[in-house]
């Protein structure tokens, strides 16, 4: 604070001595002692009040910028899901259209053969009642001949 050296203060303490004389210089040495502790304490508050409001003020400017960073991340992070998104919806809508569709071929192959059954029944009824089914009294079986050949023994 003050460059004082310890000659300068010995000058001041014997004009002290001489001025205020030998009986009150230790009281006023006292009161000029806590006057300066005093004048030191208030100057040290100042100085912590001033360091905590730069401090203060750093963390603010740093908060500030951790929420602009947060931010930046956020937008980013938004704008890497929207691009990942994108061609997922465009697969799930190929998908749909797929799958619609194999329905569709499902549903037509389903009445084609609906179709072609009820075409065959069709005829087929159409043909038994065209023909009329032959007489089975009048039909050899099989093998029958064969049978009746045994038991008479003549062989044929």
């Amino acid at each position: 604070m003050f460059d004082v050296s310890f000659s300068e203060l010995m000058l001041v303490g014997v004009i002290a001595l001489i001025v205020i004389g030998p009986e009150r210089l230790p009281k006023v040495a006292r009161t000029i002692g806590h006057l300066v502790g005093r004048a030191q304490r208030y100057v040290t508050d100042v100085k912590t009040d001033i360091q905590r409001e730069m401090d203060l003020d750093e963390l603010n400017n740093l908060k500030g910028q951790m929420e602009d960073a947060a931010k930046s991340v956020k937008s980013s992070m938004q704008d890497a899901t929207d691009s990942l998104k994108a061609p997922l919806d465009e697969a799930q809508k190929a998908l749909k259209d797929a799958s619609a569709s194999v329905e569709n071929l499902v549903d037509s192959t389903k009445a084609e053969v609906k179709d072609t059954q009820d075409s065959t029944r069709k005829e087929f009824v159409h043909q038994e009642l065209a023909e009329p089914a032959a007489d089975t009294d009048t039909l050899p079986l099989p093998g029958f001949d064969d049978i009746n050949k045994t038991k008479t023994g003549t062989p044929t």
